[in-house]
């Protein structure tokens, strides 16, 4: 393991490698505890660099031997890496090392999954398989060779040759090390083809274990589909002879845009009715068009630096949220999304983990794999589309693709293209990269004489990232609502570029009802209230529209939580009057019913100067859940029977919004008769979907156990249903209870707390229950803390990212505060502690 203590990058040192890579060749002889890795690199010195120092990263190699255009040579070898002496010309390096992937439980590298060999190698994987320069701007040919006893032997690019007991494989496109992937393993495959707009056909396989080859179509059918969508939308069409996922079952992260040899975490692309949720068939089919919109922003043009990680993690999640609005509902993944930034990309924005989009610095780059590089980076995509125009973002993306291609590049060069195809001056818009923080944008009017006027006023709190925070340009959409209702003025987008600006719409007949930030046209916290009821009703826009339920609810939940109120009248009349107007969205009206989450609220009252009590923010849901149950109680059945879909399960948009709607519905109804018709939809569910919210629901009423046990005996043998088996019960859990629920289930035969899967499912459900976490007597602090010392010398990636369970402390009252503090204190006194998990508990502490 490498040394824990910090050491800090910085963007502003960044020098180029002082050689270019000309090829690689690489030969991996197989054995689970002994791989031998053989590379023959290429090397010409770079005119571009002033230092031509030889360095190679190089971490956890046992190095064999060395050579340089054949004669050997010996370097001096450190825990990071090696330097040798080189010539000034270009040379062809040798190395072969020795590593160990069955013993490699951090899952970076090449390391072992239930006998399947699979590679991790972003950020900085590929220093663990052999000796090279380690960084993205170090671009290359690859060719591969693999010898091993495996049935498939598989790694980037295209298939060269093969035989019994090895295959080669050539990638003819350029690319740094964190983009090569190797796999080999007794695996089998679904096979399909695309042919793309060239005319090309490319073979596409999903490779999986045996037992889950029903698992398959769902993801295959959502990779051609995006395929078709890059073609149709941004002229982007893919360049290799074949396109290969694989699944597995032990992985850090989501998925991986290897080229042209995508590896997925398991629980991101297989899928079946009866063992995935409508949650999980939109998830995969987002994150397979994710990796796979990777293969031009990502992989054709990658990122410079790490710094740069946005240019192509923002830019593409922002690419996959367009491909589900137009595969699903615009609406419905708008708002989704913008729960998904609210959740979790503003609390990290206002507390000690706060970064810009593109980070100045960093200690270890694996803890900047944030929301606000991938949700926040995206919004910022957004943001630079709805100020340009759609011609003008289309006309900016063809031109960067054109100029850059084979580049690995940067913000400025992202920004640039569009100065030049559209005219704009992106100086100021810049500051979106460059400054943390969540702008907060406070709204006046005045109507005089004909005229409204909107004045806006933005502010930023500075923080240690940013503690001077300068105005940003704002995108604010914004229409008029007559006082019947009528929309006086369509929607208009006005830039706020000041610290206070004015915008005056003469004219009107009457004082209008602004309806301002529509569609969520920028990340900012919005302090205006306008007659939220009114916009309920009224409103055109489906995005603020669904705001006025939110904030009425947020207004009635904060009241309840400090003034001991009851759920107020405004509200339940609001949402009741949208959750049985048919003509809207099943799947739009099942969000309108849902309550801001607990742990939004936390931020709100923190806000406002009043310290967040978890216990009575459950209550104030709680409550809130029962009056919104009472005040719909004679429609339930009709609507729950209303929204039952009869026809063979199909994971599309039209069925899914409408068990939405339904399981919300079954959710209210639970609390009229007590959980018979959710014991009625457990016993009859014929797919997943239906069996887990039911499940859930049980175990809410208190009547879980029997389901619980039938569900374990059904599914005991499949590891992604277990995983929502042990997940439930943590998420169900009544606050005083869930502490001890987890506990429980750590002890559990089948919890594998080596596997991020399993341990995410347990021990993350458990930090997001905000009440049960947050327990008076701290219990939850040292269940977390105890789990997160004992994974660290296991999986440090998977460790750093839970410690952002404990971001928030500072907003909570001095004695809880204070068994936090203590539980902090005791990660960081960990002996040999992990250099990712220093630094995150460093940074939390120091808030």
């Amino acid at each position: 393991m490498r040394d824990a203590t910090p050491q800090t990058i910085y963007l502003k040192d960044y020098t180029p490698f002082g050689f270019k890579v000309e090829e690689v060749h690489l030969t991996f002889d197989l054995a689970p505890s002994a791989t031998r890795v053989t590379s023959r690199i290429r090397f010409a010195p770079n005119p571009d660099a002033a230092d031509r120092t030889f360095f190679l990263h190089g971490e956890n190699l046992s190095l064999i031997s060395a050579k340089i255009d054949g004669e050997a040579v010996t370097p001096t070898l450190t825990d990071e890496g090696l330097t040798c002496d080189v010539p000034n010309m270009p040379f062809t390096w040798e190395a072969e090392v020795q590593i160990d992937p069955a013993a490699n439980t951090a899952l970076e590298g090449l390391y072992q999954s239930n006998g399947m060999y699979c590679t991790q190698c972003e950020a900085e994987g590929f220093r663990k398989i052999t000796y090279y320069p380690d960084r993205p701007d170090v671009m290359s040919v690859f060719s591969v060779r693999i010898n091993g006893p495996h049935a498939v032997l598989l790694s980037n690019g295209n298939p060269v040759a093969s035989g019994d007991g090895w295959a080669e494989w050539h990638d003819p496109w350029p690319k740094p090390a964190y983009l090569f992937a190797l796999v080999a393993g007794e695996l089998i495959a679904h096979r399909d083809s695309f042919t793309t707009m060239e005319g090309r056909k490319v073979d596409l396989a999903l490779y999986v274990r045996p037992g889950d080859e029903g698992k398959c179509a769902f993801g295959m059918q959502a990779l051609k589909d995006s395929m078709k969508w890059d073609e149709d939308v941004y002229g982007r069409a893919y360049d290799l002879d074949v396109f290969n996922i694989v699944a597995v079952d032990d992985f850090n992260m989501g998925a991986m845009e290897n080229k042209g040899l995508n590896i997925f975490n398991a629980s991101a692309v297989l899928a079946s009715p009866a063992t995935s949720t409508d949650g999980n068939f939109e998830r995969i089919e987002a994150i397979i068009a994710h990796e796979y919109f990777h293969n031009w922003t990502g992989n054709r043009i990658t990122c410079r630096d790490w710094f740069q990680l946005c240019l192509k993690e923002g830019l593409t999640v922002f690419r996959d949220s367009q491909f589900t609005a137009d595969m699903r509902s615009e609406p419905v993944k708008r708002i989704s999304d913008v729960i998904d930034l609210r959740g979790r990309q503003f609390p990290e924005d206002q507390g000690p983990l706060a970064h810009p989009v593109r980070p100045e610095s960093f200690q270890e780059i694996n803890n900047f794999y944030t929301a606000t590089v991938y949700e926040k980076g995206a919004e910022v995509i957004r943001m630079l589309k709805t100020l340009v125009g759609d011609e003008g973002y289309r006309k900016a993306l063809d031109l960067y693709f054109d100029r850059h291609d084979g580049d690995a590049a940067t913000i400025e060069d992202w920004l640039a293209v569009f100065e030049e195809a559209t005219g704009r001056d992106l100086t100021q818009f810049k500051r979106w990269y460059s400054q943390a923080g969540t702008p907060r944008v406070v709204v006046s009017e005045r109507f005089e004489d004909g005229t409204y006027s909107l004045n806006f006023a933005q502010h930023t709190p500075p923080s240690a990232a940013t503690p001077d925070p300068q105005a940003q340009v704002i995108p604010i959409a914004v229409g008029l609502l007559g006082p019947n209702g009528d929309e006086v003025l369509p929607t208009q987008v006005l830039e706020l570029t000041e610290d206070s600006q004015s915008f005056s719409f003469p004219g009107l007949s009457a004082k209008p009802v602004p309806s301002i930030l529509r569609g969520f046209s920028a990340p900012v916290v919005l302090d205006h209230t306008p007659d939220h009821a009114f916009l309920l009703a009224h409103d055109t826009d489906p995005f603020n529209r669904w705001e006025a339920a939110r904030n009425l609810g947020k207004a009635s939940l904060l009241g309840a939580v400090t003034k001991g109120t009851g759920p107020d009248a405004a509200w339940l009349d609001g949402v009741a009057g949208l959750l049985t107007d048919e003509a809207l969205d099943p799947a739009y009206r099942a969000y309108c019913l849902a309550l801001p989450g607990q742990s939004q609220l936390a931020a709100e009252l923190h806000g406002a100067g009043t310290t967040p009590d978890p216990d009575a923010i459950w209550t104030a849901h709680e409550d809130h859940r029962q009056g919104l149950s009472d005040r719909m109680a004679d429609v339930l059945q009709g609507l729950y029977a209303a929204h039952q879909v009869d026809s063979p399960y199909a994971p599309d948009a039209e069925q899914s919004g409408h068990r939405a709607l339904g399981n919300a519905v079954l959710a209210m109804l639970t609390r009229q008769d007590g959980g018979d018709a959710a014991q009625a939809q457990f016993d009859e569910a014929t797919n997943m979907t239906q069996q887990l919210a039911a499940l859930g629901y049980l175990i809410r009423a208190g009547r879980g156990d029997a389901a619980l046990a039938r569900f374990e005996a059904q599914w005991k043998d499949d590891r992604l249903v277990m995983d929502k088996w042990f997940g439930m019960q943590v998420m169900e859990a009544k606050p005083d209870d869930a502490a001890d629920t987890a506990k429980a289930l750590t002890k559990h035969a089948d919890f594998n707390w080596k596997n991020p899967n399993r341990f995410r499912a347990t021990l993350g459900s458990f930090a997001g229950h905000h009440a049960g976490f947050h327990a008076k007597d701290g219990s939850g602090y040292t269940l977390l803390a105890d789990w997160l010392i004992t994974l660290d010398p296991v999986n440090p990636q998977t460790t750093a990212r839970m410690c952002s369970a404990f971001q928030t402390w500072r907003r909570y009252d001095a004695i809880r505060q204070s068994m936090i503090g203590k539980e902090l204190e005791r990660i960081a006194a960990t002996p040999n502690l992990s250099r990712d998990t220093t630094e995150m508990i460093t940074r939390i502490r120091e808030a």
